[in-house]
């Protein structure tokens, strides 16, 4: 089992690619400066399937490889906070101005129903844990948070979860409580900006973990 960590400057991008090939990408962020896509990466890798890709954050940054993604494998499944339907993404994101990622998201949202189902993925324990739309309307706190236990190793990847983001899910999910005191290696929340640091987490719920990548 390998889980990889890409440098997408502001961005994130990651992959799990377990002991029977099975592939989970989560967001597909690009690096502008060094050219690498993840799409191009998978294809020169000789990889030209993709079990499942995890959206854990609704902002260009996150998604800005997808177009390349889409056009070099097969996307099997799309895994994300679902109460935000296509439409509703298009509304939020025009607000702003939308990117080609987000544009290619709608489209893959509009046409994937469902997660799917889940792949074979041996040795691995998966959860996800969101705040739902309208209650929370601004994309950081719509994150996608996934906890991944990998051969008895917890990894969080909260997206851009903010201050009331966190406040919310600790206080009304006993599993996510569980799971961030699982954690060993964190992601940093909103690329480690101060808006995503609830110091709470560790001071209150618990989470010590070994390693928080930025």
């Amino acid at each position: 089992m390998e889980l990889e960590i890409f440098d997408v400057e502001h961005g994130a991008c990651a992959l799990l690619t377990c002991d029977n090939k099975a592939r989970i990408m989560l967001d597909c962020g690009h690096n502008a400066t060094t050219g690498w896509a993840p799409g191009t990466h998978l294809q020169s890798a000789g990889v030209n399937n993709l079990d499942m890709l995890v959206v854990t954050n609704y902002d260009e940054d996150h998604v800005s490889g997808l177009p390349d993604l889409r056009a070099s494998v097969s996307i099997e499944r799309l895994w994300r906070n679902s109460s935000v339907t296509p439409d509703i993404l298009k509304r939020l994101k025009s607000e702003d101005g939308m990117g080609e990622g987000i544009e290619t998201l709608v489209d893959m949202a509009n046409t994937y129903n469902g997660d799917g189902g889940f792949p074979q993925l041996p040795g691995v324990e998966y959860e996800a844990f969101h705040l739902n739309y309208p209650e929370f309307e601004d994309e950081n706190n719509l994150s996608f948070v996934v906890h991944l236990k990998l051969n008895s190793i917890g990894f969080l990847f909260p997206g851009d979860l903010e201050k009331k983001g966190w406040e919310t899910l600790l206080s009304r999910n006993a599993k996510f409580r569980a799971a961030v005191m699982k954690t060993s290696v964190l992601m940093a929340s909103h690329h480690g900006r101060e808006s995503g640091v609830y110091p709470e987490l560790f001071t209150k719920y618990g989470c010590k973990p070994y390693w928080i990548v930025i």
